[in-house]
């Protein structure tokens, strides 16, 4: 009996050290400068939508300023983080983050719209669109959720 409860003890633990690495290489990009993560955004573009060189030109150029403005933004977070009296923020600066975000989401779609072409703009959407879904969690649409009926 002792020898099981350890089998199970090891499992579980085994099986708790390996979820650790499912998290991705996010925590890659906190290093990098601007520069990097926009040559490392633009190749992977070119891989998955087969961009010409002048459509890598101008995507290298809108992914370093998406990727200035980022780091930009880290950085103020981390500066806020580490202060020691962090203010509550009202629902009127949540609200304007959000907004902001969603206008620059919209620029971003729009100047990508006038690079691509028609094909590797709706792969680029599909592709965008999985990356989301992944992102906000598996199975959101699973069957076992209580209340789908799919």
């Amino acid at each position: 009996m002792k020898k099981v409860i350890l089998l199970v003890a090891l499992v579980v633990g085994f099986t708790a050290m390996a979820q650790k690495g499912e998290r991705g290489n996010r925590g890659d990009f906190k290093n990098m400068s601007a520069e990097q993560m926009a040559t490392l955004q633009t190749k992977q573009m070119t891989l998955d939508l087969n961009l010409t060189a002048s459509q890598q030109s101008k995507i290298q150029a809108l992914n370093l300023d998406n990727a200035t403005k980022r780091k930009a933004k880290m950085e103020e977070r981390k500066a806020l983080k580490e202060a020691t009296e962090r203010p509550a923020r009202t629902s009127d600066e949540h609200y304007a983050m959000r907004a902001e975000r969603l206008d620059a989401a919209i620029a971003h779609k729009a100047e990508l719209k006038k690079i691509l072409s028609t094909e590797q703009f709706e792969q680029w959407e599909m592709h965008h669109k999985k990356r989301g879904e992944h992102r906000k969690g598996k199975g959101k649409h699973s069957k076992g959720k209580k209340g789908n009926k799919s």
